[in-house]
């Protein structure tokens, strides 16, 4: 069984014991998080598909760390010109 969540302005596919790296959650570690937006249930036959979220169907989960991507630097330069900026 899993569900289609929409958070953040994503769609992350959520399944029991699975971990999910989700953007843009303002929650602290350990805290729990309840999701009402499910765009789909799936269990085999008994799916529901939502118009455009499914009514009366909640999601939740907990933090289990706060974390950051890895820093991206950018370089410009232009050739033969002695420009560089970082």
């Amino acid at each position: 069984m899993y569900a289609i969540v929409e958070t953040g302005g994503k769609q992350y596919k959520l399944e029991e014991g699975r971990y999910v790296d989700i953007e843009l959650l303002d929650a602290k570690e350990n805290d729990k998080v309840t999701f009402d937006k499910i765009v789909m249930l799936v269990n085999g036959k008994k799916s529901k598909v939502g118009q455009p979220y499914v009514d009366g169907a909640v999601v939740e989960g907990s933090i289990v760390k706060n974390d950051k991507a890895k820093k991206i630097i950018v370089f410009k330069q232009r050739p033969k010109k002695g420009y560089r900026k970082e």
